[in-house]
């Protein structure tokens, strides 16, 4: 389904989203107060401005309230990502989404209207971390800060050649198995009686205390 974006700041956050956004055929607005990241994305986004959306006037010619997401990548400069996810909010925006780099910015952005606030570099981080910690954990998708959907490798014998009503996987873990990739075969609606083999990538959703539990059970 094709949706409408403005993209406000267009450091390599906002320049990343743009060009995913494009990439899934979406319509785009990139925005930006300096003339080179504008230049850079001329012919990619849909359109492009040179503009400070720090400017009333600005906003209400840019008709934000038109566009389903409102993205702020304005991270290096506070006042100017306050100042234009309050004035976007105030022109009647739909949905605000604004980068943040400290929790103290995160927390005045939400109080002055963002939707939703987003943290890359914390969050990257904290992804890498996770990631060197874990010993089976693949990917994952964190839904909330308590619920993550995760990809998990089976290296572990005692779970080999056996289905998924002898590893009792929900009941052990508090885990619901929605995918079970053999191969480059993908199950995505697995049934009870499906057998485990080496190396299959189960796709689990619950908590990232559970999933942390099951990573740690599986024998390396």
């Amino acid at each position: 389904m094709r949706k409408s974006f403005a993209v406000f700041g267009l450091g390599r956050f906002g320049e990343a989203v743009v060009r995913t956004l494009v990439a899934e055929h979406q319509d785009v607005l990139a925005v930006d107060i300096k003339e080179e990241p504008v230049n850079e994305l001329m012919d990619v986004a849909t359109q492009t401005m040179i503009a400070d959306t720090r400017d009333e006037e600005v906003l209400r010619d840019l008709n934000v309230e038109s566009f389903d997401y409102v993205i702020i990548g304005i991270g290096n400069n506070m006042e100017a990502s306050i100042l234009t996810t309050m004035l976007s909010k105030e022109q009647g925006a739909k949905k605000v989404i604004a980068k943040a780099e400290t929790s103290d910015q995160g927390r005045v952005l939400e109080r002055v209207g963002a939707d939703q606030v987003i943290f890359p570099e914390r969050d990257m981080g904290q992804s890498v971390v996770r990631k060197l910690l874990s010993n089976h954990i693949l990917n994952f998708i964190d839904l909330s800060d308590e619920y993550t959907l995760a990809a998990i490798e089976i290296t572990d014998p005692n779970f080999v050649n056996q289905n998924l009503i002898d590893l009792n996987i929900r009941q052990r873990f508090g885990l619901t198995v929605i995918a079970i990739k053999h191969g480059k075969e993908i199950n995505v609606s697995p049934k009870p009686t499906d057998m485990m083999a080496l190396h299959d990538v189960i796709t689990v959703v619950g908590s990232i205390k559970s999933v942390n539990a099951l990573d740690d059970a599986l024998k390396k």
